[in-house]
């Protein structure tokens, strides 16, 4: 695990240097940054979860993906709402990356979604037998709205 952190780090480091747009994630730098620690906090809480079940003090998974995890796709959704048309970070659809109308469009109401997908896999803790139902459905469901509703404000758009 710590080797993949390192290989993500660089990654991280590496989308706005190398984004044709990278002046667009500048303006959401700030936001950007924040998802990394976020993101980096829930791996290493997966990473010491793990080390603590291995020396036989057991954590359910059940709890700990729940709350990471909503608490990601709740920043998620502040990201969202804050991102600049760019290549790498957000709703990236042919109609978004085509069009600054749709892209923020788009982003808005995905940014809303994300964060009520983020508090339904909180519930999750409630309810461990289906914590999985209440992570996957509300994620696939935004992504399967999201890029549907680009591609319908395209088609405005273009008219």
């Amino acid at each position: 695990m710590p080797f993949i952190l390192v290989g993500l780090a660089l990654l991280f480091v590496a989308i706005p240097r190398i984004d044709p747009l990278k002046v667009n994630i500048e303006k959401f730098r700030k936001y950007y940054d924040g998802f990394i620690i976020l993101f980096f906090v829930f791996m290493l809480s997966i990473h010491f979860q793990v080390i603590l079940w291995n020396i036989g003090i057991k954590i359910s998974p059940n709890v700990i993906l729940p709350i990471g995890l909503g608490f990601l796709f709740f920043y998620s959704g502040i990201l969202c709402e804050n991102a600049k048309r760019n290549w790498f970070i957000g709703i990236r659809t042919p109609w978004t990356l085509s069009n600054d109308v749709v892209w923020d469009k788009t982003h808005k109401i995905g940014g809303k979604l994300f964060k009520i997908a983020g508090v339904v896999a909180l519930f999750g803790i409630f309810f461990q037998k289906y914590t999985l139902f209440f992570i996957l459905a509300p994620v696939i469901l935004v992504a399967a709205y999201t890029i549907i509703y680009s591609y319908v404000e395209y088609q405005k758009e273009k008219k």
